[in-house]
């Protein structure tokens, strides 16, 4: 199935709605349900219980996903040694493989973020909140993304950390300064209000996921996220 056609820019407000506050015994449909109700990309949280305390899902996952419905997949790895795990990510079909900055995850960054491209798609590399701006200022011209987590990564339902902003804020200044393109990006307790903040801040691809899937209007909760 091909990928989206899409030609995301930063200028895009883009919601990504989370599949991990979906119901797993219905992903095909869940996943329907996202795209319908205005989604514009699926976010796909992958977690190892080393990286972060808690399991989620892995490639197959993906897989069944991208088999089911066109739309891009934007897949998170919150894992350790990423690096080693990436093709599987490609092959399940992946649009976007975002790893993590944090020696905790232990990979030579520069080297994964190319690893990620020469596969054929795009690379995103995420900070945790305790993490400073700085350390991936010397990456920011090898992405596509840059995802700023405004909760402690590992499991959902947790308060936003309107601190994060700040973050968000310079990515979007050097991005200018230096004439780069990528999108910046923010996951946890995102919504409506949290929402408009993060984009007021520059953030223009917002992660959303229990107040989007357990809304009791999906389209009308997408659409509130995105302003």
């Amino acid at each position: 199935m091909p990928i989206s056609v899409k030609n995301w820019t930063y200028e895009d407000v883009i919601v990504a709605p989370s599949l991990l506050a979906a119901d797993f015994g219905r992903v095909a449909e869940e996943t329907s349900r996202a795209i319908n109700a205005g989604g514009d990309w699926m976010h796909l949280d992958i977690m190892d219980g080393n990286f972060v305390d808690n399991i989620s899902f892995g490639p197959a996952m993906v897989e069944t996903v991208h088999a089911t419905n066109d739309v891009f997949l934007d897949v998170h790895l919150m894992i350790k040694r990423p690096n080693h795990y990436l093709s599987r990510f490609v092959a399940a079909g992946a649009d976007m493989i975002t790893v993590h900055i944090e020696p905790e995850a232990d990979h030579e960054v520069g080297a994964t973020l190319a690893a990620i491209r020469a596969q054929g798609v795009q690379a995103g590399l995420a900070l945790n909140p305790a993490t400073p701006f700085s350390a991936v200022e010397p990456y920011l011209a090898q992405i596509d993304m840059l995802l700023c987590m405004t909760v402690v990564p590992g499991f959902g339902g947790q308060a936003f950390m309107p601190e994060i902003m700040e973050k968000v804020a310079q990515a979007a200044t050097l991005r200018q300064e230096k004439g780069l393109a990528y999108h910046i990006e923010v996951d946890g307790g995102v919504d409506a209000e949290t929402g408009a903040v993060c984009r007021e801040a520059g953030a223009n691809v917002l992660v959303a996921g229990s107040s989007t899937f357990r809304a009791p209007d999906m389209a009308v909760a997408v659409a509130a996220v995105r302003g």
